[in-house]
């Protein structure tokens, strides 16, 4: 394009469907990877406070024991 050329309405239409694209694709490639990493990280936070609650019901707990005559 030289100086003397005006940028046309088609050729910025052009430029921003290209940009898209590129966006887009890059968009579906890291999706897969993300939604991994979010799978795995709400099973790993599940584990833990099941773990973690566990352990404090057990601390908490009053024992009793009964004698038998």
């Amino acid at each position: 394009m030289t100086a003397n050329e005006r940028i046309s309405r088609e050729d910025l239409e052009k430029r921003f469907a290209h940009l898209q694209e590129d966006f887009q694709g890059k968009l579906e490639n890291k999706k897969q990877t993300v939604l991994t990493v979010a799978a795995a990280a709400s099973v790993a936070l599940m584990l833990c406070s099941y773990l973690f609650g566990r352990r404090r019901g057990t601390r908490r707990s009053t024992r009793v024991q009964f004698r038998q005559k």
